[in-house]
């Protein structure tokens, strides 16, 4: 059985969206186990120079790092990244699902975006949209979408 990793730099304190949370996360054990792991986010000064912030998200680069998954299949959510219908994300997991990963791992970066070398790594970058979200939100928005491409793939009246 394949597994889902979402990892976030970051916490979550609004309540509101940690109850969002754990609903998906909650459906989606009904599918295959989804672990949610948030890392530190870089602390920076109020106006970071580029330097900073390049620092920063090194630092973060190694922790995320170490907690990909070994042999797991790696998409990071980008603004760059190709826009997938809810459909398409459902098949590309159906895929990799086939090809042999048991592992999916998606990676949600801090408020400066993530590490070039992280970006590198990545099985496939995703976007979501070409508008800009709170972190915390989109947080909500993947595990929504991860949930509904588990439902498709199932056969499940939750997509319509």
């Amino acid at each position: 059985m394949a597994s889902v990793t979402v990892l976030t730099v970051g916490k979550l304190k609004e309540k509101f969206y940690l109850s969002a949370c754990e609903e998906y996360l909650k459906r989606l054990k009904g599918y295959l186990p989804c672990t949610l792991i948030e890392l530190p986010e870089c602390r920076l000064p109020e106006n970071p120079s580029p330097a900073e912030i390049r620092a920063g998200l090194a630092k973060e680069a190694e922790e995320i790092k170490k907690r990909i998954p070994k042999g797991a299949w790696f998409c990071v959510c980008t603004p760059e990244g190709k826009g997938l219908s809810s459909e398409e994300l459902a098949e590309t997991m159906k895929q990799v699902k086939l090809s042999g990963k048991s592992s999916l791992c998606f990676l949600i970066g801090s408020s400066f975006g993530m590490d070039p070398s992280v970006k590198a790594m990545a099985d496939f970058r995703l976007s979501m949209s070409k508008m800009t979200f709170p972190h915390h939100l989109f947080r909500v928005m993947l595990l929504e979408q991860i949930y509904r491409a588990e439902a498709i793939q199932a056969g499940s009246k939750y997509h319509k």
